[in-house]
């Protein structure tokens, strides 16, 4: 609903779950408080997403992490969307790529509105050198998928690099 009224340059997101209630607690903590022990549950309920019958045309060759700008990813620690990813990979036999990186920070998503958020990303992300993704099917991998900016500002991206399709797997939306 939050995304359906705009032409995004991924071919479909999906999500097992729900942001409320538990999920969205579950995600804050693993995310905001480092509860690392989440990650292995947090990827399991990730890889539901993968149970979507438009995977088995559209099937991920590889699973692209969301990038962190390295000043966050220096103040959380970690990339939520990288553990998710490599824990994913693991489970469903996928390879992962850090082929994006952030070549600048933004504010957090979380304190803009709808229409902010697409602004806010504008240029915010690149491939990095040497990244091979032409011709490829490639998921990209976070937690939550909300109106749908950061995937689309890093889906245009890999568009861009020759990407065959873009497909969005999150553990929850919101």
């Amino acid at each position: 609903m939050n995304c359906g009224d705009r032409a995004l340059s991924f071919d479909f997101a999906t999500a097992a779950y729900r942001s409320r209630g538990v999920v969205r607690k579950l995600i804050h903590q693993f995310k905001y408080n480092r509860q690392m022990h989440l990650s292995h549950l947090l990827a399991r309920m990730l890889t539901e997403g993968f149970r979507d019958h438009r995977l088995e045309v559209m099937r991920p060759q590889a699973l692209v992490p969301v990038p962190l700008h390295a000043a966050r990813q220096r103040e959380r620690e970690f990339n939520q969307a990288g553990v998710l990813a490599e824990l994913a990979g693991r489970r469903l036999g996928l390879p992962v790529s850090d082929c994006l990186r952030r070549t600048r920070y933004t504010l957090t998503q979380t304190d803009f509105h709808r229409e902010e958020r697409f602004g806010n990303l504008e240029g915010a992300f690149a491939l990095c050198r040497g990244a091979q993704v032409e011709g490829l099917t490639v998921a990209l991998v976070d937690d939550v998928l909300t109106t749908g900016s950061t995937a689309d500002a890093c889906a245009r991206v890999l568009r861009e690099a020759g990407a065959a399709a873009v497909v969005v797997i999150t553990v929850a939306r919101g």
